[in-house]
């Protein structure tokens, strides 16, 4: 067996370590079939790292900073796209947007298994000409990370974000929606919860603008270079960090609820945010401040607590990271790596990630980061970075960058994002300049990392056979044939001697089940099938099959002999 990390051993050690009420007979090698850890996600939305425990004290975060204390701090971590429903798809299959159709923002309004015509049509205002919404279409062995919990024995909950780029399957969630929890389980079983804090959401700048702000209304913000430093954007920049502190409180309502039911120290807390900042020049970038987020991870019995993790992890590991910490060895489809666990990877060279449609307005961007230095292969070089998304218009900050460009008023780094055409290559020393104000790529002095960034940028995006650099028309039309969404096959039931064995002919599809009693109709949970059901005389089972980006079957029903 490969030698663990030193924080891979501990955070194992621990696992062993919870006392009478775990499992003494666990190993530091992997979790075992009578104990596995509880996983709890706590995920604010577009926060970059302006956190006290990542440098930024302008404003206090009393149950965050607590968490970091007896935590890690992860100083490294990236999204692969600047914004939410491409980042989520990451972080639920473990692969690459472009890997798996999903980079572009958005193909549609895919939050539950039922979307009404009305809100398709809605969606479809926001698209280019020709492009109505569709789904992502990965390939038939991408799963959501929560299935292969559920196939573990896990109790898993979403409370209450879907945004993957394609609709969630029956198969995924024991509890999806806003009263999920993770107290429904059955006694003793372990669980995987999500929670999402939205109020830190980009939205919530314009939407709260009228509110009371949680910080002082003449409070010295720090303003990035490339935003206005006037009374307008101060203004915005306020909100966000009252929103961030709001945002805190409700971490710590969680926090207060998991330690009331004794389950601290037998939970792994990963708190994270789902890309970088909701400010103009953030969020949709590839810039580090739509990409980089920051992550605290808890361990049981506090182990490392106080330490600093600097590797480079994406959204990508995630999957597999929650796979190998409940000892579930990650299958080989995903693109990512384990960063934790009996799995772990070593750690990673370099971050990808990606820009492409955002709304109706297209851009082709491709990033390759090390440690230091990030590439940028802009393949639209005759347009601008600035697209006018009219959604991001509505705040007022952006709107003030835009009277000032109107007025000739911008300094040199804010007129930067407004400039009509951009070069091809952009290298940026993100340790010098950590805005990305400064580009090297006509520097000799940097011609050898440049060309090294560069080649990894064409490995990779061969390697995943990158979705986003053929026409969305044509994307759509290979993954929806003559314009028709797929449709999953319905199940086979085959009964033999009370047992019933399920198989759909569809190629990746799951098959989730219920087992009814007479006059009982199918509730919200189904199962997930993975060897055949006994029947008895007088039961139902209803199960339907679906693959992922393709549209569910009908259900079929089997009556016990």
């Amino acid at each position: 067996m490969k030698a663990l990390h030193p924080i891979h051993l501990l955070v194992l050690l621990a696992l062993v370590a919870f006392g009478c009420d775990a499992a003494p007979e666990a190993t530091p090698e992997a979790a075992t079939p009578d104990f596995r850890p509880n996983i709890l996600w706590l995920v604010a939305e577009d926060q970059s790292p302006n956190l006290p425990m990542f440098g930024d004290s302008t404003v206090a975060t009393p149950r965050l900073s607590q968490l970091a204390a007896e935590g890690v701090r992860y100083t490294h971590v990236f999204s692969p796209s600047g914004v939410c429903a491409p980042s989520r798809a990451a972080l639920a299959t473990g692969m690459y947007p472009t890997h798996i159709a999903a980079n572009h923002m958005r193909t549609g309004p895919w939050f539950g298994p039922n979307i009404p015509p009305e809100v398709i049509a809605r969606a479809a205002q926001f698209m280019p000409p020709g492009i109505t919404p569709y789904e992502a279409v990965p390939p038939p062995e991408a799963k959501l990370h929560s299935e292969y919990l559920r196939r573990a024995g896990y109790y898993t909950t979403n409370n209450a974000k879907n945004d993957y780029q394609f609709r969630v399957p029956v198969t995924a969630w024991d509890e999806n929606g806003s009263d999920a929890h993770w107290r429904n389980r059955a006694p003793g079983q372990p669980f995987f919860a999500i929670f999402n804090f939205d109020v830190t959401h980009e939205s919530q700048i314009w939407q709260r603008a009228d509110d009371s702000l949680w910080v002082d209304p003449d409070l010295d913000v720090p303003v990035p270079p490339y935003l206005p430093d006037t009374e307008v954007g101060r203004r915005d920049i306020r909100r966000m960090y009252s929103n961030i502190k709001i945002m805190d409180t409700q971490v710590g309502d969680v926090l207060d609820q998991l330690e009331a039911d004794g389950l601290l120290d037998s939970t792994i807390v990963v708190w994270y945010t789902d890309h970088g900042g909701p400010l103009p020049r953030q969020k949709r970038l590839v810039y580090d401040s739509g990409l980089r987020v920051p992550m605290i991870i808890r361990f049981p019995n506090q182990a490392q607590a106080g330490a600093v993790d600097d590797q480079l992890i994406s959204f990508i590991d995630f999957m597999p990271t929650l796979l190998s910490l409940a000892g579930i060895e990650p299958p080989d489809h995903v693109d990512g790596q384990a960063f934790l666990g009996p799995y772990a990877a070593s750690p990673r060279t370099y971050i990808h990630a990606a820009a492409d449609r955002f709304d109706e307005r297209y851009d082709t961007i491709r990033a390759v980061r090390d440690h230091q230095f990030k590439y940028l292969r802009n393949y639209a070089p005759d347009q601008g970075y600035y697209l006018p998304v009219a959604y991001r218009e509505q705040m007022p900050i952006m709107q003030e960058l835009l009277r000032l460009r109107d007025a000739g008023e911008l300094d040199e780094y804010q007129a930067q994002w407004f400039r009509t055409e951009k070069p091809e290559e952009e290298l940026f020393d993100t340790e010098a300049d950590p805005h990305e104000l400064h580009n090297l790529a006509a520097d000799p002095a940097y011609a050898d990392k440049l060309a090294e960034l560069r080649a990894e940028n064409e490995r990779w995006t061969a390697a995943i056979n990158d979705t986003g650099l053929r026409p969305e028309p044509e994307l759509m039309a290979a993954l929806w044939p003559e314009g028709e969404q797929p449709v999953t096959e319905a199940p086979v039931a085959e009964q033999q001697d009370g047992q019933v064995a399920l198989h759909s002919a569809t190629d990746g599809a799951s098959i989730g089940y219920q087992l009814l009693q007479a006059n009982e109709t199918p509730g919200a949970t189904w199962q997930v099938y993975t060897e055949p059901i006994t029947l008895e005389v007088g039961e139902q089972l209803v199960a339907l099959a679906h693959r992922i980006g393709y549209l569910p079957s009908e259900q079929v029903m089997v009556d016990g002999l």
